[in-house]
């Protein structure tokens, strides 16, 4: 993980590719585990054929490019993973596939492979399979009257289905693999920042301006608008908004690398998010809003850069540019 911050600087040499993201396996076992927990085989064969898939698709794009083959930093199998915790339990077999191949081959190939990459790869293959395959990942393909799990005969909390609160915290509810329980997200979040592995100024900022819009929003009353009425509990506890803000946003690669940068960037997710479940067509708006902060992220990086020590403001020719 790269900090831009004035000298001194205090190297930290345990701080790798691979220890980040064997942390971040880590925090998302309690997600994976819940997963399992409610969904059943379901949800692990998600997490197998995305897995393995990515695995694949990384060692074939790398082998064109002529390029050594390195699995043993985990980050494809991370890609891979929140892939599978990102669809709906429906999901067939192709459409994970498919999305495996978007999120490595478009979304971080095309750019370079690993540390290069301006997109979510993740999020690339998740908002490929949502365009091309609108039916079998709409909401309607969230719910099966007939299934053996109860939990899948219900509609989604943002499809419009009143849940109980400790229901929403729990994960007793309907929903992506990964996003429904919020306690499993909170748990492998705050291992990450106690690792400092994940910037908690981008969770947090993040949340906060959900949050904020959703208390502000609440005060409208606007039947055409029903996003409105959820207020804070369903803005930050429906959805995937807790594990985006642990798990996707926080990717150091696509997202800003100041802390100031890093409270913008999160604060423009939380509210892209807001903008788009309340105002848009989507009754969710993570994947969008993700994208859409990281292709602003060489912007931020520019604009928060910390001055050096005893410099009180920028030179001419900087603030030119800026402008």
């Amino acid at each position: 993980m790269i900090r831009v911050a004035p000298s001194p600087h205090i190297a930290r040499s345990n701080m790798t590719t691979q220890s980040v993201m064997r942390d971040v396996l880590i925090a998302l076992a309690p997600v994976v585990g819940s997963a399992i927990y409610f969904f059943g085989t379901a949800a692990l064969i998600h997490i197998i054929i995305c897995t393995v898939s990515c695995l694949v698709f990384e060692i074939i794009f790398t082998r064109m490019r002529k390029r050594p083959v390195t699995l043993n930093d985990f980050s494809v199998s991370i890609t891979g993973i929140i892939i599978a915790l990102s669809l709906p339990w429906t999901a067939p077999w192709y459409i994970d596939v498919i999305a495996c191949l978007a999120g490595v081959g478009i979304g971080k190939t095309c750019f370079g492979g690993l540390g290069q990459n301006f997109f979510n790869p993740a999020m690339v293959g998740r908002a490929f399979v949502m365009i091309a395959f609108s039916q079998a990942m709409g909401a309607g393909a969230y719910v099966d009257p007939h299934a053996a799990i109860t939990i899948t005969t219900q509609a989604t909390p943002l499809g419009g289905l009143p849940h109980e609160p400790l229901a929403l915290f729990l994960g007793q509810h309907n929903g992506s693999l990964g996003e429904t329980s919020i306690l499993a997200s909170i748990i492998g979040g705050i291992y990450l920042w106690w690792r400092r592995s994940a910037s908690w100024e981008i969770s947090i900022s993040l949340l906060a301006s959900l949050a904020a819009l959703a208390w502000a929003g609440s005060f409208i009353n606007n039947p055409a608008l029903p996003g409105l009425a959820l207020g804070i509990e369903g803005h930050l506890m429906s959805g995937a908004a807790v594990f985006a803000a642990m798990f996707i946003a926080t990717d150091p690669v696509t997202s800003p690398m100041s802390k100031r940068g890093k409270f913008i960037f999160g604060a423009g997710i939380g509210i892209l998010i807001w903008v788009l479940r309340v105002l848009s067509g989507y009754p969710e708006g993570v994947m969008f809003a993700v994208l859409i902060m990281n292709s602003t992220v060489p912007l931020i990086n520019r604009w928060s850069i910390p001055l050096p020590v005893g410099v009180t403001q920028k030179p001419a020719q900087e603030k030119g540019d800026a402008a």
